[in-house]
C-alpha cells in the first residue's frame, strides 16, 4: 500500500538560452500558471461582458487594472505582513525582481481597491463597483487555484508532517524533505476550484440578476475560511508566527471573513426589498 507521494518536480519548465548577451532565461511553471490565470479569466470575462451587454473595449482596461493591483497588493501585503523591516529600509524591493512574496490577502485588497478605481468612471455603463467585483470573483477563484498549483510545482506552502497516505515528500525542498508532510496547496488548489464551479453555476442562474455584492461575499467567506483552516496543518512561514495563538495567515482572514458576510447580508437584504 503506498504510503506516501515523492515529489521531485523541478520548478523549471526549461531555459531560455542566452541570445546576444540576454540570459539564459528559465521559465517556471508558477509564472506560467500566473499567466494563464490571466489569460483565461480574462476570457471569462470577455464571455460575461457579452452575455450582459458591457462595452467589449473595456476588457483590456479592466485586465490591466487586475494585473497592477493584484500584484502591487501581493508584494506589498507581503512585505507588510510578513517582513515590515524590509519594507521600511527598502520600500523598492516590493517593485524588484523577482517578485519573491506574494500575499494573497494584500491581494484581495489591492484587487478590490483597484476595481474601486476602474468602477468610478464608468457607473453611465452598469459596471459599478459590486458588478465588477462579482464577476470578477469568479476569474479570481480560479486563477486562486492556478497559483496554488505553481506553488506547488515550486515545492512550497509546505504542510506540517503527516503520517495519512496521501503525504508528499518534497525532495525539491531540502529544508521539509525528510518526512511526508500535507501538501496544503493542493488543499487550497480544491477549495478554490469548487468555489470557481459553485460561482460560474449562480452567475449562469441569475446573470444581470445576481443581488450586487453576492458573490463577492461568497468568495470572501469560502476562501478566507478555507484558508483559516487549511492554515492548522501548514508549516509557518516566519518564525514570529510561532508565538502566535493563529498566524498571520489565520488572522488575517478573520477581518476578510466577516467582510464577506457583511457583502452576503447586504446582498440578500436588497433582494428582498427589490422583491
Amino acid at each position: 500500500m503506498l504510503s506516501f507521494i515523492t515529489w521531485d518536480v523541478s520548478p523549471e519548465i526549461f531555459t531560455i538560452p542566452e541570445i546576444a548577451g540576454i540570459g539564459p532565461i528559465p521559465v517556471r511553471w508558477y509564472g506560467l500558471l500566473f499567466a494563464l490565470g490571466f489569460i483565461i479569466g480574462q476570457q471569462i470575462m470577455i464571455h460575461n461582458f457579452k452575455k450582459e451587454g458591457k462595452p467589449m473595449a473595456d476588457i483590456d482596461t479592466l485586465t490591466l487594472y487586475m494585473l497592477f493591483s493584484t500584484v502591487i497588493g501581493a508584494r506589498i501585503g507581503h512585505f507588510l505582513f510578513y517582513e515590515p523591516s524590509v519594507l521600511i529600509k527598502n520600500p523598492l524591493e516590493v517593485i524588484m525582481p523577482p517578485f519573491a512574496g506574494l500575499a494573497s490577502h494584500g491581494a484581495a485588497i489591492g484587487i478590490l481597491t483597484g476595481l474601486w478605481l476602474y468602477s468610478r468612471t464608468r457607473k453611465q455603463s452598469g459596471q459599478t463597483f459590486l458588478w465588477v467585483a462579482d464577476r470578477i470573483a469568479i476569474t479570481v477563484a480560479l486563477g486562486g487555484a492556478f497559483i496554488r498549483m505553481g506553488n506547488l510545482m515550486n515545492s512550497e506552502i509546505i504542510g506540517k508532517q503527516t503520517s495519512v497516505p496521501w503525504g508528499f515528500i518534497f525532495l525539491q525542498n531540502h529544508e521539509y524533505s525528510a518526512v511526508p508532510r500535507h501538501p496544503t496547496a493542493i488543499y487550497e488548489t480544491l477549495a478554490y476550484l469548487t468555489l470557481f464551479f459553485i460561482m460560474c453555476w449562480i452567475w449562469n442562474r441569475y446573470k444581470e440578476k445576481t443581488p450586487g455584492g453576492l458573490l463577492v461575499g461568497i468568495f470572501m467567506v469560502w476562501v478566507f475560511t478555507a484558508r483559516f483552516i487549511i492554515e492548522f496543518f501548514k508549516e509557518n512561514q516566519v518564525a514570529f508566527e510561532d508565538n502566535l495563538t493563529f498566524n498571520m495567515g489565520q488572522n488575517l482572514s478573520i477581518p476578510a471573513i466577516l467582510l464577506g458576510i457583511w457583502f452576503i447580508s447586504r446582498a440578500l437584504k436588497q433582494q428582498k426589498q427589490a422583491s
